[in-house]
């Protein structure tokens, strides 16, 4: 007597794509950062952009650059060559992006640009996050960077 087994075609083509969005549970942590930074200021970043300080292409969506940097860091993901790897394997990564895969020059360079306004961005998303209960700690050193801000929160 053989077993039967489902059946598996990994060849199939679809007549519609699916939303990433389709593979992930409506609870999963993508959805935190992507709410988050609905509800921050971003017009800093947006200024950047609309004052004519930055050439050449179309930048990408700076709500869609800070939330990929969020929850890239939420996940333990700093290299912005592996942020770029996500981009292109995980579910998560592309619900933030879609199709439009930024390249880790690119991240870098977002980074590097507004660090200023996202360290303030970051301390308020943390904030949010504790005001939601999602986070509970003492004292929070980000991305490794020296700051002489430092948030501290405690348990009330």
């Amino acid at each position: 007597m053989s077993r039967t087994y489902r059946s598996w075609s990994p060849e199939q083509v679809w007549m519609f794509p699916p939303s990433p969005r389709d593979w992930l549970p409506e609870n999963h942590l993508v959805y935190f950062p992507m709410d988050v930074t609905g509800q921050v200021d971003l017009s800093p970043i947006f200024a950047h952009y609309e004052n004519g300080k930055a050439g050449g292409q179309p930048p990408y969506h700076p709500r869609m650059m800070v939330t990929l940097l969020l929850y890239a860091y939420c996940t333990g993901v700093f290299s912005f060559r592996k942020i770029m790897a996500r981009c292109q394997s995980d579910a998560a990564f592309r619900v933030i992006v879609g199709e439009d895969i930024p390249d880790f020059r690119t991240i870098s360079d977002f980074r590097r640009i507004h660090l200023p306004v996202m360290q303030d961005l970051f301390v308020e998303v943390l904030k949010l996050c504790r005001a939601t209960g999602l986070l509970k700690v003492g004292r929070l050193a980000l991305d490794g960077t020296k700051s002489k801000r430092m948030l501290h929160i405690t348990r009330q």
